[in-house]
Order: C-alpha cells, then sequence, then structure tokens
C-alpha cells in the first residue's frame, strides 16, 4: 500500500493533553499551529515572564515526572481562543490560556494530577512567535507508525501510538526507515520538510494515555530493538501546504 499520513495530533499546552486533527495548514519556518503554544512552568523555573523565549524542557512540567498528565485530551475552539481540557479522574474545563484568571483555575485543575514528590506547576507560560517544542527550533515530529508497532510486539501488547506525542504519524514505511531520513525531504500532502533528527525519548512514554499509568518499558524494548531509545524524527517545516490524513507521503531526499 502507499505510504501515506494516517493521523495528526497537536498538543496545546506542553505535556498537557493532546488533540486529533484531519487537516491542518504547515507553514514554512513555522511550527504546527497552536501545537506546544503553551507550556506549564514549575516552581523552579528560571521562565521569564517578561522577556519570554524558548526554554528547554527542564523549565516545564513533564509527563516524565507527573504520568497522569498524559491521560489529558484537549479541544481547541480556535475562533473563541479557548480550550477545553478532559482528564478521567477530573471534571472538563474550559479556559482561555491567555487570560491571567483562567490560567490560575488550570494550575489548580492540574495541582491533583501532578506529582506532589516532584516540581509543582506554577504558571501558564507563552512565547509569542514560536512553541515550546522539545528542540530549539520550530520543530514539527514525525512518528512512523510500524516502528511504533515493533515496540508493541517487543513488549507483547498492544500500545497507543499516542504515547509518543507525535504531530505527524505515517503508515506504510517500513519499520525504523525514518532513522534513514536525516537530511532529506519528506512530501506530506502540499506540504515538504526537512528532516533534521532522531527524537530521543524519556520516560514518559511509559504512561498510559488512558490510565496515565506507568505500565510499559518502552524504554528497555527501544534500546532492544536499536540498542538506544529513539522514536520518530524531528523536521522543519521547508514549503507551506495543507495536510489531511490520508494524503500521500513521500520521500524526496
Amino acid at each position: 500500500m502507499t505510504p501515506h499520513l494516517a493521523e495528526i495530533w497537536r498538543h496545546p499546552i506542553k505535556s498537557h493533553g493532546r488533540e486529533s486533527l484531519f487537516h491542518v495548514l504547515l507553514t514554512e519556518g513555522k511550527p504546527m499551529p497552536w501545537d506546544r503554544r503553551w507550556a506549564v512552568a514549575h516552581e523552579r523555573s528560571c521562565f521569564d515572564h517578561e522577556r519570554p523565549s524558548w526554554q528547554p524542557c527542564t523549565e516545564f512540567k513533564r509527563v516524565a515526572q507527573s504520568p497522569s498528565l498524559q491521560a489529558i485530551t484537549v479541544r481547541c475552539d480556535l475562533p473563541y481562543h479557548r480550550i477545553t481540557l478532559s482528564h478521567p479522574k477530573l471534571q472538563d474545563l474550559t479556559i482561555d490560556p491567555d487570560n491571567e484568571d483562567d490560567a490560575l483555575t488550570f494550575i489548580q485543575w492540574v495541582m491533583p494530577i501532578s506529582h506532589g514528590g516532584r516540581l509543582l506547576p506554577a504558571r501558564l507560560v507563552r512565547t509569542p512567535g514560536t512553541a515550546m517544542t522539545d528542540t530549539s527550533y520550530p520543530s514539527v515530529s514525525v512518528i512512523n507508525m510500524n516502528s511504533h508497532r515493533e515496540v508493541s510486539v517487543r513488549l507483547g501488547r498492544k500500545l497507543s501510538v499516542q504515547r509518543w506525542r507525535g504531530n505527524l504519524v505515517i503508515e506504510n514505511m517500513p519499520a525504523f526507515a525514518e532513522r534513514e531520513w536525516i537530511g532529506q525531504r519528506l512530501r506530506v500532502g502540499l506540504a515538504e520538510l526537512e528532516i533534521r533528527e532522531s527524537i530521543t525519548r524519556c520516560a514518559a512514554t511509559q504512561a498510559s494515555t488512558q490510565s496515565g499509568e506507568r505500565d510499559a518499558d518502552t524504554l528497555g524494548a527501544l534500546k532492544e530493538i536499536l540498542g538506544a531509545a529513539e522514536m520518530g524524527v524531528y523536521a522543519v517545516v521547508t514549503k507551506t501546504g495543507d495536510v489531511r490524513t490520508g494524503d500521500p507521503v513521500e520521500v524526496l531526499g
């Protein structure tokens, strides 16, 4: 079968929920719209609210330290600049993340599912014009579904591809073929992306997207398969274009 785009995901608040999309416009030199647009600074974060700039993931609350966050889902209402967050242990919450009162309400909402033995959430922050990706450049993450299946087979159980928190999930490519794409271009629908680097994984992927409990040694499985805890690749958009689920995917070299 022809390689194609199986799923599109965005994560408006870094490590705090995901939303499935059928269509998105990818813009040259930009991250996916509303992906990692906000992040949750912890109580010892050095994030400068007066002069916001990209910061490494260690400045923010992450699933790796608070696995229950993995079970959050979101729905975005872009025209009204609002998002609704859901979690199996909490009542749904709808906020405007840029509204100061709403941001404080969100911090209180997420507190019970933030690991009490770790740094607590303190502020919902944003850096205008960029995204709080795990790279210092505006990346889009690409996951190969067959690579994911190899991990599931190694662990002897079915896992959700959403554990990897990718943006674009590609179907019908050989498992781990993406590791050979570094420096090459990928055409997805009408957009083109340059593949920059492999994604090194952390304990966040060990948590279930349903329960938020750590229940699978994904890192151990990757090390057994590859000798490295890597899954997926980071890319940058080099040609603006519409992208839809079902669109063909082609490695351009």
